[in-house]
C-alpha cells in the first residue's frame, strides 16, 4: 500500500481518522455537535436511547423533557462514575438506562445481540472543550466522550513527551477530563510511541506506555517495531480502537481500584499493551483448543503481572468456543505463597462484583474447603498450591470427583510452584479419583497395569487441564513443562513475553548490575597442631573452607568494608535518607555471626542510627547457645516486613529467606557473601530493582563471592526472551535405567510383586510386611557394593526418580516396565544411608588462618548483556563419583594455598582428571596390560603411559593438560587417583 503524503500533524490527524472511519466503521462527527457542559454528543446518545429502549423514554417523556432527561443522565454519571454507569447504566426516576449493550459469551440471545449492533462509536477532531481549548481528536460511545488523544508529528521537530507535557496541562476539573467522569483515558501519541492515563492531575499526571516492544529475542525492548506500511503506533487506531476491542476494554479489562485502608483514594487501572495482549492470546487460543495446550507467560518484574492474571480469569470464567460452548469450568488461581497475596485478592474482587463469582482459600481455609468449592459451581477459585497437597481421600470423596469439569489453572511465579510433588497432586485432585481407592466399579476386574497406566496419565499434562504459568525467570524445567514449541520442533519458547530489558527501558525497574563492585578474599593456613593425620580430601577441603568463611575474622573485615560503604558513600542517604541495605549470606550461622559482628562494630564506634533485623528459619546452636530469628529480633517474623520499613531498621541480613517475592522499594544496596548462579542470582539481586516514585534511586551491589561476569551470565536469558535449546525425550531416562540395571540390584519379579501389593484397594498388615520383605532383598543386593558404590547407587536411583517425575508431567511418555522401577526405587533409596568412614572429624580446632585480607578486583557499570538467550535442562547424569584420596591435612593446607597463587578453576581440574582417565581407557598398552597383568603390576605400564595419554589428548584442554606435562608430581597425583578405576574398567571388557 503507498504510504500518504504526511508532512504535517494535521496529515497525520486525518489519517487516523480515515482509518477508524473507513476500516473500523466509526462516524465522523462534527465537533459542533459536542456539549461541552455533559461531555457528549447529545444528538447521538439520544438516538441510541430511542432506538434500543423507546418504551423507556417514552415514559420519562411523560414527566421530563428532552433536555432534562440528559441533565439527569449526566447527573447519574458524576455521581456514580463513568465506569460504573456505562456498565451497569443509570436509574431516573427507577426507569433503567442502559447507556451500552454489552457483548454476550454466547450467540443464543438474538434478541440481545441486535441490541449489542446498536452501540455506536463515532470521532471528532479538533473539539472544543472550554474556552478556546481544543484536544485533537475525542472517540466517543453512544455518544458519550470515551478517550481523549492529544497527537505529535515527530517530523515537525515534537513527539510525544509534547504530547504528555500538553495534556498535563489540561484543566483536570474540566467535565470532559474529570477523573471517571469523563473520558476514561487520555492517549499521548506520536507516530513512534504511545502513553496513556486514566487521570489527568497536573505535573503530577502518570503515563504509562502503551508500545508493543520492539525487537524480538535479544533485541527486544522499548517501543514499537517498524512499519513498513505507515507510522510505527497505527496498531493503536487500526486494532485497539475497533469496536470488539472497545468493549473488551470497557467490560474485560477497566476497572476501579480503591484503596482498602483509604477509600477516598481510587485508581481507573487501564492495561498496558503487554497485558491486553496475553490476555487475548491466550483466550483466542483456547476458544479454538479448550484445554489442550499449556501456556507460559514470561512478563518481567513491573509488568503488571497481578492485574494481568486477574484479568484472564475474569475473562477465562466466561469463554465460550464457536459452538457455545463453555471452554473451562472452573478458573483457579494459584499461588505458592503460604497464603494467597493480598492484593491478588483485591485485583480478582475489584474487576467484577458479582456475588459468588469468585471463593479466595483465605489464612483460614482448610483443604476440605477447596476440595468443596472445586465440586461446587464457583467460577475462579485462588488457592495455594499447598493446599492440592493436602487434599485427602476422605475430603475427595465426600466432595466428588471433577474429571468431567475443564480447569484453567494460572500459576503465580510458576519457577516455584511447579515441582514434581506439587504438580502432581494438583493433576490427580483435577482428573478421575484415585483406583486403587475404590473408585473403579467393583465388579470390573482391574490389574495393576491398567492401575499404572491411569496413574502416568494422571500425572502428566491433562486433557481437561490448561495451566497458564507466569513467571519473569522461568528454568529449564518450567519452560519444558509449560513452554511453546519452537519453530525448528526442537526447543520451548514462552507463549507471550515482556522482557526484563522492556521493563528496564520503559522505567518499571531498574537495572540492578549498573553500579557493580567485586571482593576477593585472600588467606594462608597454617596447622595448628605437631600431628599430622590424615582425612578425606573433598570432605576436609569443604570444612576448611566453611571455617575460613566463618571465621570471626572473615566476617569482622566484611562488616567494616560494608559499613564503610554504606554509611561513608551516602548509600544510606538514599531516599531522603530512607535507603535500606540487604546482607545475603551463606547460611544461618553465618548469618548469626554477622549480626553478632554487626551489633559490635556499631557499639565500637558509637553508631545509633543503624540497626539491623536478621531473617532466619529454625533455630541455631552457636556457643553453647540457641538463636532463633524472634530471639534476635525481639518481635516475631509476621512483623518483621513493617518493622523494616519503619525508621528504625535500615540493614536486613538474611540465610535463605526474603531473597524471592520480598517486595521493598527502599532497599538500594545490597551486600553478597553467597555463591549465586542462574535463576537465585536473578531473583536475589532483583530485590532492588523497584522504583520508587519521586526519586532518582540508584543502586549498589557489593559482591564478596561472585565474578561480575559470571553474574552477567546468570541475567543473560531472563534479560530478553528465554527459550529452551532442547527438549527432554525418553533416551534421557532410558539411559539411567540403563545404569541402575547394570548394578543388578533389582529382579524384575520382585519389582513387579511389589507394585501388585501397592495398587491393592486396601492392604492389610500381612501385605505390608511382604512388601518390606521384597524392599529388604533390593536393599541386600546394595549391600554387596562397597561403601562408594552404595554412593554411587544412590545418587543414580535419584537421577532416575527426579528426571522419571519430571518426564512424565512434561511429555506423554508411557512405559509400564519403567514406572514399576520407579514405585519400587522410590522406597528402595529411603532405606540405602551410606556414609563414607573417616568423615566423623573436627577440623577447625586444628588450622589457623595466619593470614587474610579483602581486596576490591572490580567496579562496573552499564556493561552489556551478553547476547544469549538460551538455557539448557540440567539432565541428571549417571554417577561419575571416583574414591577420595586420603591426604596429610599439611598437604591439603598446601594444595589450597597453590591453587590460589595458580588459580586454577576448580571445574576446569575436575573436568581435565576424567578426560585423562577416559584416554588412559583407550590407550592400546593399557588394554592389553590390563588382560594379561595385576593390578599391582599393571600400574608400572600405567606410570609409563600417561604422558602418552596427555600428548594424544592436548587439544581437548591444553591449559589444564599443560599443567600436568609440566608438573611430574602433579601430573602423577592427578593420575594416581584413577589407577583403580582404569584397571577394572579394562579388566572387564575382557
Amino acid at each position: 500500500m503507498p504510504l500518504p503524503n504526511i508532512k504535517e500533524r494535521y496529515d497525520f490527524q486525518q489519517w487516523i481518522l480515515s482509518d477508524l472511519v473507513e476500516k473500523n466503521g466509526f462516524e465522523k462527527r462534527s465537533s459542533k455537535k459536542y456539549d461541552s457542559r455533559l461531555a457528549m454528543d447529545p444528538e447521538l446518545l439520544w438516538e441510541f436511547l430511542v432506538n434500543t429502549q423507546e418504551k423507556t423514554i417514552d415514559k420519562l417523556l411523560k414527566k421530563f423533557k428532552k433536555e432534562t432527561i440528559l441533565n439527569m443522565i449526566n447527573q447519574e454519571i458524576i455521581k456514580g462514575g463513568f465506569l460504573y454507569s456505562l456498565k451497569n447504566g443509570v436509574f431516573l426516576e427507577n426507569q433503567k438506562l442502559d447507556l451500552m449493550f454489552h457483548t454476550l459469551a454466547t450467540s443464543f440471545n438474538e434478541k440481545a445481540n441486535q441490541l449489542y449492533d446498536f452501540n455506536h462509536l463515532s470521532v471528532m477532531e479538533e473539539v472544543n472543550y472550554e474556552h478556546e481549548d481544543r484536544i485533537d481528536l475525542v472517540i466517543f460511545l453512544n455518544g458519550l466522550a470515551l478517550f481523549a488523544l492529544e497527537l505529535k508529528f515527530n517530523a515537525n521537530g515534537q513527539s510525544v513527551q509534547d504530547a504528555m507535557r500538553q495534556l498535563k496541562k489540561r484543566n483536570s476539573k474540566n467535565r470532559l477530563f474529570q477523573f471517571n467522569k469523563g473520558v476514561l483515558a487520555s492517549f499521548a501519541v506520536d507516530t513512534l510511541e504511545v502513553f496513556v492515563t486514566t487521570q489527568l492531575k497536573g505535573a503530577d499526571t502518570y503515563f504509562l506506555p502503551f508500545n508493543i516492544g520492539k525487537g524480538d529475542g535479544i533485541d527486544q525492548g522499548a517501543g514499537n517495531p517498524h512499519n513498513e506500511e505507515g507510522p510505527d503506533t497505527s496498531y493503536l487506531w487500526q486494532n485497539v480502537f475497533t469496536k470488539e476491542s472497545i468493549f473488551q476494554l470497557i467490560e474485560r479489562f477497566i476497572f476501579l481500584k480503591v484503596d482498602p485502608k483509604k477509600p477516598s483514594k481510587k485508581d481507573l487501572i487501564f492495561p498496558r499493551y503487554q497485558q491486553r495482549r496475553a490476555v487475548s492470546r491466550v483466550l483466542d487460543d483456547m476458544r479454538l483448543n479448550h484445554t489442550e495446550s499449556n501456556y507460559l507467560i514470561q512478563h518481567s518484574a513491573g509488568s503488571g503481572k497481578t492485574n494481568t492474571i486477574a484479568w484472564l480469569a475474569h475473562s477465562l470464567a466466561s469463554l465460550h468456543d464457536a459452538q457455545n460452548q463453555p471452554v473451562v469450568d472452573t478458573v483457579l488461581i494459584v499461588t505458592d505463597r503460604i497464603v494467597v497475596d493480598r492484593q491478588l485478592q483485591e485485583a480478582v474482587s475489584a474487576i467484577n462484583h458479582q456475588q459468588d463469582l469468585i471463593k479466595v482459600m483465605g489464612d483460614k481455609a482448610t483443604s476440605s474447603d477447596l476440595a468443596d468449592a472445586l465440586a461446587s459451581n464457583t467460577k475462579i477459585i485462588a488457592t495455594t498450591i499447598h493446599k492440592f497437597a493436602q487434599i485427602n481421600k476422605s475430603d475427595w470423596m465426600t466432595a466428588g470427583p471433577t474429571a468431567d469439569k475443564n480447569f484453567a489453572i494460572l500459576i503465580d511465579e510458576a519457577h516455584s510452584s511447579t515441582t514434581g510433588s506439587y504438580m502432581s497432586a494438583v493433576s490427580q485432585v483435577l482428573t478421575e479419583t484415585d483406583v486403587a481407592d475404590g473408585s473403579i466399579d467393583e465388579v470390573q476386574e482391574v490389574s495393576t497395569g491398567d492401575v499404572i497406566e491411569q496413574e502416568i496419565a494422571r500425572t502428566g499434562k491433562q486433557d481437561n487441564v490448561s495451566i497458564i504459568a507466569f513467571t519473569a525467570t522461568p528454568k529449564a524445567t518450567t519452560l519444558q513443562l509449560f513452554g511453546t514449541t519452537t519453530e525448528d520442533g526442537i526447543g520451548k519458547e514462552p507463549f507471550d513475553v515482556y522482557s526484563m530489558k522492556q521493563a528496564i527501558e520503559e522505567g518499571f525497574i531498574l537495572d540492578v548490575l549498573n553500579n557493580y563492585v567485586t571482593y576477593e578474599t585472600y588467606y594462608k593456613l597454617n596447622k595448628s597442631i605437631e600431628a599430622d593425620p590424615e582425612f578425606k580430601s573433598t570432605i576436609a577441603k569443604r570444612r576448611i573452607a566453611k571455617f575460613v568463611e566463618l571465621s570471626d575474622e572473615n566476617i569482622k573485615g566484611k562488616v567494616e568494608i560494608i559499613m564503610d560503604h554504606f554509611v561513608t558513600h551516602d548509600i544510606m542517604a538514599e531516599l531522603g535518607g530512607n535507603g535500606k541495605a540487604m546482607i545475603v549470606t551463606s547460611g544461618r550461622e553465618a548469618a548469626v555471626k554477622y549480626q553478632q559482628a554487626f551489633k559490635r562494630y556499631m557499639k565500637e564506634h558509637h553508631i545509633t542510627s543503624i540497626e539491623a533485623i536478621i531473617a532466619f528459619s529454625g533455630k541455631v546452636d552457636l556457643y553453647n547457645q540457641e538463636f532463633t530469628e524472634a530471639g534476635m529480633n525481639g518481635f516475631s517474623e509476621e512483623n518483621l516486613k513493617d518493622k523494616f520499613d519503619s525508621e528504625q531498621y535500615q540493614v536486613l541480613i538474611v540465610a535463605n529467606k526474603y531473597q524471592t517475592g520480598f517486595d521493598q522499594p527502599k532497599l538500594v544496596a545490597m551486600y553478597v557473601d553467597k555463591k549465586l548462579r542462574d535463576v537465585a542470582a536473578v531473583q536475589t539481586l532483583s530485590r532492588l530493582n523497584r522504583i520508587v516514585k519521586g526519586y532518582n534511586k540508584k543502586t549498589f551491589i557489593l559482591d564478596f563471592k561472585n565474578s561480575y561476569d559470571d553474574i552477567n551470565k546468570s541475567f543473560a536469558p531472563y534479560y530478553h526472551k528465554t527459550v529452551l535449546s532442547e527438549t527432554i525425550s525418553p533416551a534421557d531416562i532410558l539411559e539411567l535405567e540403563r545404569k541402575i540395571d547394570s548394578y543388578e540390584i533389582l529382579d524384575s519379579d520382585i519389582v513387579h510383586e511389589f507394585n501388585n501389593f501397592l495398587y491393592q484397594p486396601k492392604r492389610n498388615s500381612r501385605d505390608k510386611q511382604k512388601m518390606t520383605a521384597l524392599l529388604n532383598q533390593g536393599y541386600a543386593s546394595v549391600q554387596r557394593f562397597d561403601e562408594q558404590e552404595q554412593l554411587n547407587i544412590k545418587k543414580d536411583i535419584r537421577s532416575f526418580i527426579r528426571m522419571y517425575t519430571f518426564l512424565i508431567q512434561a511429555t506423554a511418555y508411557q512405559n509400564e516396565v519403567l514406572h514399576e522401577k520407579y514405585n519400587y526405587l522410590q522406597s528402595l533409596v529411603k532405606m540405602i544411608d551410606v556414609r563414607l568412614g573417616n568423615d566423623d572429624f573436627t577440623i577447625a580446632d586444628k588450622i589457623v588462618v595466619d593470614y587474610m585480607r579483602h581486596k576490591q578486583t572490580g567496579e562496573f557499570h552499564v556493561a552489556e548483556m551478553p547476547a544469549e538467550y538460551q538455557i539448557k535442562l540440567n539432565k541428571p547424569s549417571v554417577s561419575d563419583i571416583s574414591e577420595d584420596q586420603e591426604k596429610k591435612l599439611s598437604e591439603i593446607i598446601e594444595e589450597i594455598n597453590e591453587q590460589l597463587e595458580l588459580n586454577i578453576d576448580g571445574t576446569v581440574g575436575v573436568t581435565g582428571a576424567i578426560a585423562v582417565r577416559e584416554l588412559m581407557k583407550k590407550n592400546q598398552k593399557l588394554k592389553q596390560s590390563a588382560q594379561v597383568n595385576s593390578r599391582d603390576d599393571f600400574k608400572f605400564t600405567f606410570n609409563d603411559e600417561i604422558d602418552t595419554a596427555l600428548t594424544d589428548g592436548y587439544a581437548q584442554n591444553q591449559d589444564f593438560f599443560r599443567v600436568l606435562l609440566n608438573n611430574n608430581e602433579f601430573k602423577k597425583r592427578v593420575a594416581q587417583v584413577f589407577v583403580d578405576d582404569v584397571y577394572n574398567s579394562l579388566k572387564e571388557k575382557v
